[in-house]
């Protein structure tokens, strides 16, 4: 049984955030998860700075909405795989953005994962479960040294 990690929710809806969390803790598959609003305060927390940071372990899962205030989503994920130390950091998207160059962009920056947030609240829940359970639970992340 592999150890529960936890998740860093990047999500500045607060209906969205609310019951993506409710997901993924009905669900235990995440130890806790630490929700931040914007793109800055994700920046800040991953290389630990400012007033919100991590002062442990990396997450095992970052879920990344595109549509963030200070600094956008795509941003986050380029500063992401641009720090020697994130690089490696799996990144999934879950927005509602459905635009072709979003999701390619996306990819291109070296995202993990596209998820389009589904309309329906039990496709919701889903999408979510399957998400956290595949990468905060299933995923082998690489060894300390490598990231």
């Amino acid at each position: 049984m592999h150890k529960l990690r936890y998740i860093l929710l990047v999500e500045d809806d607060p209906n969205d955030a609310e019951l993506t969390i409710m997901a993924l803790e009905e669900n235990k598959v995440a130890n806790e998860i630490v929700h931040v609003r914007d793109g800055k305060e994700a920046l800040d927390y991953l290389k630990r700075q400012g007033p919100v940071c991590n002062k442990g372990e990396d997450p095992a899962l970052v879920i990344l909405d595109l549509k963030i205030p200070k600094v956008s989503g795509l941003e986050v994920l380029r500063e992401i795989r641009n720090d020697e130390n994130l690089k490696c950091l799996p990144v999934v998207i879950f927005t509602s953005s459905q635009e072709e160059k979003d999701l390619v962009d996306g990819y291109k920056l070296g995202a993990n994962g596209y998820v389009v947030k589904p309309l329906d609240f039990h496709q919701f829940i889903e999408a979510v479960k399957q998400t956290g359970i595949y990468w905060g639970v299933i995923n082998e992340p690489p060894p300390k040294g490598t990231r």
